[in-house]
């Protein structure tokens, strides 16, 4: 599985509130057809703050929108692939120079899909360092304290068996579904002589696995099903695959349900201007729902996979 992310990486690799706003709130009162018939705008590449020529990809947005965390191999890393992340001031300004997160997060290892938790205290994320159950495991580093010089993260710690497994996790992605007391992870595993399967997990408020991970098998199919981006309001969910129906090597597709215990409905192939013959895939989603930033390896980049930006307006009620 690993060499199967790393050829990703290689060949291609929430919610957002106005300055100053409280990180801790999110969105209420969404509804399932929020975004009925909207239209995502034409992909704007994040810039050559943010992407380089090296590999940029697997990100994950603070939940007041204002950081970026994402995964680079660019020079300066501490590893084969490692994780970055920029600051902006407010949600129209430009993002700043990306600087990388450092020792304990980043290591010699590979690092990769960062995601926050919705109080931004807790980064999930993949690793393949060892000590590990399996080939990559998924950790949790919980926020010190944050000041001028930076943010202090605290040694990550193995979400253990009920997440990891002998095979390889990866793609992990937080949300708070709907309001509900207990949040979700969403990540993909990699059985033994299988290809990627999104799981899930509820976790406590300390990042704690609750019980052991489940097979959401809506989401599967007999290809490799990479990524997963849910919107809070656990009604909307995007994910990176390259199953059948596909316009390149690995395409963006929709879910929706009527309510957060549903399964979820048949997935649906976003159109152009997100899917291309390109590799399009690592979907993140706003807290809102109302951006996207996702990897490609498109025309106007500036390396072999950049991050890419795409909006969309609220349906008229």
């Amino acid at each position: 599985m690993i060499t199967t992310q790393r050829m990703l990486l290689g060949v291609g690799l929430l919610g957002v509130a106005a300055c100053g706003a409280d990180p801790q709130r999110v969105p209420s009162g969404l509804q399932a057809d929020r975004f009925d018939n909207a239209e995502w705008s034409e992909p704007v590449n994040l810039g050559p703050l943010i992407n380089s020529s090296a590999l940029d990809g697997n990100a994950g947005l603070s939940p007041d929108g204002l950081t970026l965390y994402f995964v680079s191999a660019r020079p300066g890393g501490l590893g084969d692939n490692d994780i970055w992340m920029s600051h902006r001031q407010c949600v129209p300004c430009d993002w700043e120079t990306a600087v990388n997160l450092g020792a304990p997060i980043n290591s010699a290892a590979i690092e990769g899909a960062p995601t926050v938790s919705d109080n931004g205290q807790m980064l999930f994320f993949f690793s393949t360092r060892p000590g590990g159950f399996g080939s990559a495991d998924i950790y949790v580093s919980h926020r010190i304290s944050t000041g001028a010089d930076g943010d202090v993260w605290g040694d990550p710690v193995n979400l253990g068996p009920d997440v990891n497994s002998a095979g390889a996790e990866n793609g992990s992605y937080y949300v708070r579904e709907g309001g509900e007391p207990n949040a979700v992870l969403y990540f993909n595993r990699t059985p033994t002589g299988t290809n990627l399967e999104i799981y899930r997990v509820s976790l406590s408020n300390d990042g704690e696995p609750l019980g052991p991970a489940v097979i959401v098998p809506e989401l599967n199919s007999p290809a490799a099903d990479q990524k997963v981006a849910v919107r809070t309001d656990g009604h909307e969910l995007l994910v990176s695959t390259n199953r059948d129906g596909r316009f390149g090597n690995f395409d963006i597709w929709s879910f929706t349900r009527q309510g957060i215990h549903d399964p979820w409905s048949a997935p649906v192939h976003l159109a152009a201007p997100i899917n291309t013959p390109n590799i399009d895939s690592q979907p993140t989603l706003s807290r809102d729902g109302g951006t996207l930033i996702f990897t490609s390896n498109r025309a106007g980049g500036y390396g072999a996979q950049d991050l890419w930006m795409s909006t969309r307006r609220p349906s008229p009620q």
